[in-house]
């Protein structure tokens, strides 16, 4: 059984783990892999590599750290398409939306090839006499990253390209489903010049969180994840002196308008319900219809699930694979049962689906409720499956305050083809991110990406001009000095080294 072992100090780690986790094949079931778990010692080994790691590569000049960027750039187009074979493999997900989630990573790479620009300060001559004021960014130390099994190869590249860019080394604990990804771009990192030890990779659970959490050397920790976790590592994490940045869970509500373009909004309907067996967590789980937009938006989204391809990710022409363990299938069928029980219209049952030649593979088909109400255990938690709720309204209001009330707060979408509806939802909604007549609102790399209420916890989003900001402190220095000193003639050209 292959082993999938940490990344310490520029290398896989060579001695055996005393614990492994499985690795699987959710369109097949069988197990492919085992990977190491990591407990305190492991941790410490990593942190400490990466501390030491610190106190040099701080000091590398702005241009030599972008020209590793560019390099490491360079490296992941080359080899996105294995990246995204990797993921498929361990995750589920079609080759197609794997290879959008290694383009998305990479737009993160592009920006921090910036950085020089990112971290220029600001800069006030002759404040007093003699005196004047700048400001300057300095990285933090030790960055962790703590990412989750539903974007393997996206989320730790929204972390380590700016954390790295900024002057910080890294430990990624990626999520121990599908930890393939991870080890990749630590080799492709070495490969584009990263010195030994500024980018560290350990695999594991909650025990190598916990030690994560609380070892002295680690000066920020960046988390995607479930709300409960998320809280518990912004609680655990400030109480040990840590910054944290913790994007949790959502429950995203997509509002159709009678006037809506239908077919428009169907389509946008079944691709961010269902993309990716629903395991985004920009995901739309509910779609809130005002009026009688439901009975004329409903039958279009069933001819579309009546077409929809599930089948192993790497097969042709599927749209949407299986579910990542063999647990998580049965806690969405759970649920599928609890709505049926607890009276909403099940209009399309995804449970029992089964693939020819992939009978012990981890499939839910698509599922769709009508009739949903917000006292359902449908509606009220993050199911993570392709199982979409719909919920009517009688007035727009009713649908905002819909969405307002809901404890979490990531992603929402309107649809519509007024723009006063469009500009008052835009102005009164309570959510971080907001699409117009857009499913899935995720901001480009330079924007930055992060919800409201139960959906984040810390005062930083991820990724652009936040993530600068979380992995950098500022300096204000304000200096007099005195008669300039003389230091003879240099006719050399100038170099910036």
């Amino acid at each position: 059984m292959k082993t999938i072992n940490h990344w310490i100090n520029g290398q896989f780690r060579d001695i055996p783990p005393e614990r492994v986790g499985p690795v699987y094949n959710p369109a097949t079931g069988e197990q492919t892999a085992q990977v190491a778990m990591a407990g305190p010692r492991e941790v410490d080994e990593a942190v400490s590599v990466a501390h030491k790691a610190f106190q040099d590569w701080r000091n590398f000049s702005l241009t030599r750290r972008q020209n590793i960027m560019f390099a490491y750039r360079e490296l992941i187009t080359r080899h996105r398409h294995d990246l995204a074979r990797a993921l498929t493999a361990e995750h589920g997900k079609t080759i197609d939306d794997a290879l959008g989630e290694v383009q998305r990573g990479l737009e993160v790479v592009e920006f921090a090839c910036n950085i020089a620009h990112l971290l220029k300060g600001a800069f006030s001559e002759q404040v007093s006499r003699s005196v004047d004021t700048y400001t300057v960014r300095q990285p933090l130390g030790v960055a962790v990253g703590i990412t989750p099994f539903n974007f393997p190869a996206m989320v730790p590249m929204w972390m380590f390209p700016i954390a790295l860019a900024c002057g910080n080394t890294f430990v990624l604990k990626p999520s121990e489903k599908d930890p393939t990804p991870a080890g990749m771009n630590a080799e492709l990192l070495a490969e584009a010049g990263l010195p030994d030890g500024v980018f560290n990779v350990v695999h594991g659970d909650k025990e190598a969180v916990d030690a994560l959490i609380g070892h002295p050397d680690v000066a920020a920790i960046s988390f995607v994840g479930s709300t409960p976790i998320a809280r518990y590592i912004f609680e655990q994490g400030s109480r040990n002196g840590k910054r944290v940045q913790a994007l949790g869970g959502a429950k995203n509500h997509m509002v159709v308008l009678p006037d809506a373009d239908m077919d428009l909004a169907a389509d946008a309907a079944v691709s961010a319900g269902y993309g990716s067996a629903g395991e985004r967590c920009m995901a739309i789980s509910v779609v809130v219809t005002v009026g009688d937009a439901a009975d004329r938006l409903l039958p279009r989204m069933r001819e579309r699930l009546t077409d929809l391809v599930v089948g192993p990710g790497d097969s042709e022409g599927a749209q949407m694979g299986p579910l990542i363990t063999a647990e998580h299938r049965d806690r969405v069928v759970g649920y599928i049962d609890a709505g049926e029980q607890e009276g909403a219209r099940l209009l399309d049952d995804g449970r029992g689906f089964v693939r020819e030649g992939h009978e012990n593979g981890y499939f839910v088909g698509p599922t769709l409720f009508d009739q949903v109400t917000p006292d359902m255990s449908i509606y009220r938690d993050e199911i993570f499956g392709p199982v979409l709720s719909v919920v009517r309204t009688e007035t727009y209001e009713e649908a905002i305050e819909l969405v307002n009330t809901n404890p979490y707060g990531n992603g929402t979408a309107v649809f519509t083809n007024d723009g006063g509806a469009a500009r008052k939802f835009q102005a009164e909604i309570e959510v971080g991110m907001v699409g117009v007549n857009v499913p899935i609102p995720v901001p480009l790399a330079f924007y930055s990406f992060g919800g409201w209420k139960n959906s984040i916890f810390g005062d930083h989003s991820i990724y652009g001009p936040d993530g600068v900001h979380f992995y950098t402190r500022p300096k204000v220095i304000i200096s007099r000095w005195p008669d300039p000193i003389h230091r003879g003639v240099d006719l050399g050209f100038p170099q910036n080294i």
